[in-house]
């Protein structure tokens, strides 16, 4: 099952960043796994929250531009070459990787990683296919 992840449009300057933790903290939203990435201009804020309908509606109402995402949940071994054997067998079917980024979430010997792929659907099937185990909710 695909997890919902939360993207936030913030203007690259001190405080946008405080200002969506603000909202989310104030409102007892937790995040489960989060990153950013910048421009000179502006950056996108990757959440994964616990009550994902809740923090859209949040974020709009305080003048936040956010939209929804699907991105599959991967138990990843946590050895060398663990994130390697999930990339290669995406690779070989196809699938292409737009980005991952690594939660703080960890299942006993195995990290969770977050990968948006191009296709979800088959990304899904793949990944249910080889007995990786996805994650469908922190």
């Amino acid at each position: 099952m695909a997890i919902k992840q939360i993207s936030v449009f913030l203007e690259n300057k001190a405080g946008r960043l405080a200002e969506v933790t603000k909202v989310l903290a104030d409102a007892k939203i937790n995040l489960r796994a989060t990153t950013i990435a910048d421009t000179a201009d502006f950056g996108i804020l990757r959440l994964i929250v616990d009550k994902e309908e809740e923090t859209l509606k949040l974020l709009e109402q305080n003048g936040f531009t956010a939209k929804e995402t699907e991105v599959i949940g991967i138990e990843v071994e946590d050895t060398p070459g663990g994130l390697y054997a999930v990339m290669s067998m995406l690779e070989k079917n196809g699938v292409n990787v737009e980005y991952l980024y690594a939660t703080l979430e960890k299942k006993e010997n195995k990290a969770v990683v977050v990968f948006k792929v191009g296709d979800i659907k088959k990304g899904m099937e793949i990944v249910c296919n080889t007995g990786l185990k996805c994650i469908d909710c922190f």
